[in-house]
């Protein structure tokens, strides 16, 4: 038997990613796709001194109970509203995020949905395929300029302002709203109802809590232009589904590029697919080799400084370390 301690990886990783935990822990390993604890892993809660997890495994107060070792929450993840942080500090037991790393790809994605709505790309190409394309179409598939545009970005916090900062390559105009007004950035600040009055894109870049669940709902949708595009790379509920379903449908905005869902993921029968103005991709805002590669190097040293009793390189609630 082991005298390493036991700690619970959620899901399958590529053990290049993972490589610092070698030797230094006994791991027991979900599957590649997990959605819920695994019956394998739950069962071994009780002996578990460490949690590697991922967004898509809940860590709530009935998981907590079934460790009463646990000593350490590593999320593979900047947010972290999967896990029920007052509990876990409650316990005494340091949760761990990996800010930074994902800044840049994160602000790539979102690049990359804002142009592909804004030209159309998802309809051009389908219609490509399809052989709708029979010529050269002066009118055809028409889309937005980002030159001279105005982008809203609602969260001007490090992948806002990457975000700011690749869409002033492009010429356009920056507006912001956030809770922090931040002056050195020299960009106009508005309130929330002004930005999505005045935008011609709208990006959010918001963590989730109560406050911002449902941000954009049928009422903020019903401010934004006709001609508005809406990009979400944050999370899946800070947008009503069912309200942006209506207002693309019924012409309310222009477009949308969505990252994140809600529900996550977002069923094949969901109604948002059937629109042509609405492009959908998997949460693969950090999706590239070194973004989530780094992700899990980070995730590994949170997690083996907790198992260490060391202080967590990036903890979510230092408060625990003040008991």
């Amino acid at each position: 038997m082991s005298d390493l301690q036991v700690v619970i990886l959620t899901h399958t990783l590529p053990e290049t990613w993972i490589a610092s935990l070698q030797g230094k822990c006994q791991l027991a390993t979900g599957p590649l796709d997990a959605t819920f604890l695994a019956p394998e892993l739950e069962a071994r809660l009780p002996e578990a001194e460490g949690l590697f997890c991922l967004l898509t495994i809940p860590v709530r107060e009935a998981l907590l109970e079934k460790a009463p070792r646990l000593r350490v929450i590593s999320n593979m993840a900047v947010g972290y509203d999967n896990i029920d942080v007052a509990t876990c500090t409650q316990r005494g037991i340091p949760v761990g995020n990996t800010p930074g790393v994902l800044t840049e790809g994160t602000a790539d994605l979102t690049m990359a949905l804002l142009l592909s709505v804004a030209r159309n790309l998802p309809a051009a190409s389908q219609d490509a395929r399809e052989g709708r394309w029979k010529t050269w179409s002066p009118a055809g598939w028409l889309g937005a300029d980002l030159n001279g545009a105005t982008l809203g970005i609602i969260g001007m916090g490090k992948i806002g302002q990457a975000v700011a900062q690749r869409a002033r390559g492009f010429g356009m105009r920056i507006v912001y709203t956030d809770e922090v007004e931040r002056p050195t950035l020299k960009l106009e600040r508005l309130s929330l109802d002004e930005l999505l009055q005045t935008s011609d894109f709208v990006s959010l870049h918001v963590p989730l809590t109560p406050q911002t669940r449902h941000l954009i709902d049928e009422k903020t949708l019903g401010m934004m232009k006709r001609t508005a595009r809406l990009i979400n790379a944050a999370r899946g509920p800070i947008v009503d589904s069912l309200a942006l379903y209506q207002a693309l449908k019924n012409g309310q905005i222009a477009g949308a590029g969505l990252d994140v869902t809600d529900p996550e993921p977002l069923p094949p029968d969901h109604p948002l697919y059937s629109l042509p103005n609405c492009l959908i991709v998997p949460h693969i805002g950090s999706a590239t080799m070194n973004t989530r590669r780094q992700m899990a190097e980070l995730a590994c040293e949170n997690l083996l400084a907790g198992l260490e009793n060391r202080r967590l390189p990036n903890c979510v609630n230092p408060e625990v370390y003040k008991a």
